[in-house]
């Protein structure tokens, strides 16, 4: 995974994106303005659910506007929302839909990732889900290789 793929919004959201480079930091940046506008205007911190439909709706309005193209670019938003410290991840698609997950994978081998989590996946504490997401990464890198090789 290039470092290009993954990106702070704000102190308390990351996004990990899958796609065109070129769309991916046009759709950050953009996200980036708005998460800070919104805490000048609000005087509080952007949530989850927040970005992730302004994320959306720019992807679903590049889709259905003539004269610009669709964002080439699906993105997996997670962080913590501000208010009930409770975890969030949301899926988008370039045709500008969302969704809510518990775990999910975005990108190559992203149907095998799923299967992994789907297999692994428990509700655990914070160490247990950074050692499950570290070995869905673990098992994506082995299956690229493998692939290389073939």
């Amino acid at each position: 995974m290039s470092v290009w793929k993954i990106a702070s919004l704000d102190t308390h959201i990351a996004l990990a994106c899958a796609g065109l480079k070129a769309d991916a930091h046009v759709l950050i940046n953009r996200a980036r303005v708005e998460c800070q506008s919104h805490r000048l205007t609000v005087e509080d911190p952007i949530t989850i659910k927040y970005i992730t439909r302004y994320i959306a709706g720019l992807q679903q309005k590049y889709t259905q506007s003539g004269g610009v193209c669709p964002f080439g670019l699906s993105t997996l938003i997670v962080g913590f929302n501000p208010y009930i410290d409770k975890p969030a991840l949301y899926h988008t698609d370039p045709s500008g839909t969302f969704s809510a997950w518990k775990a999910n994978a975005t990108g190559r081998n992203c149907n095998s990732m799923r299967e992994f989590l789907e297999k692994n996946y428990k509700e655990t504490s914070g160490k247990e889900t950074i050692k499950l997401a570290i070995r869905a990464l673990l098992e994506a890198t082995y299956k690229s290789m493998l692939e290389c090789l073939t």
